[in-house]
C-alpha cells in the first residue's frame, strides 16, 4: 500500500499517520492525545470492515497541521481500539 510506504519511508509514527478511506462513514482516531477536546458524553459502536465492532468512547475535533498549515477535522470519533487514524472521503 502507498501509504505504509511513505510512513516507513519518512520514519512517522503510525499514532501520527491518516489514511483517507472511501468506505469509512465517519473520520475516527484511536490516540486521544490528537483531540483538542472530549465529549464524554457521546459513545456509539462502530462496525469495521471484517464485521469487527469496536466502542466510540467520545467525539470531538482533531487538528491536523498539513504542509505548516492547521486543518481542523471535525466530528471526529475516538476509538480507543483502532491501530490506524482514518479519514471518511467517502
Amino acid at each position: 500500500m502507498l501509504l505504509m510506504s511513505y510512513v516507513e519511508m519518512n520514519r512517522a509514527k503510525r499514532k501520527d499517520a491518516w489514511f483517507l478511506d472511501s468506505g469509512c462513514s465517519n473520520h475516527i482516531c484511536g490516540d486521544i492525545t490528537m483531540f483538542s477536546e472530549i465529549d464524554d458524553s457521546f459513545r456509539q459502536l462502530v462496525s469495521l470492515e471484517n464485521n469487527t465492532r469496536m466502542n466510540v468512547i467520545s467525539k470531538w475535533s482533531v487538528k491536523l497541521l498539513l504542509n505548516g498549515i492547521d486543518h481542523v477535522v471535525f466530528e471526529v470519533y475516538y476509538v480507543p481500539e483502532l491501530m490506524n487514524n482514518l479519514l471518511s472521503i467517502g
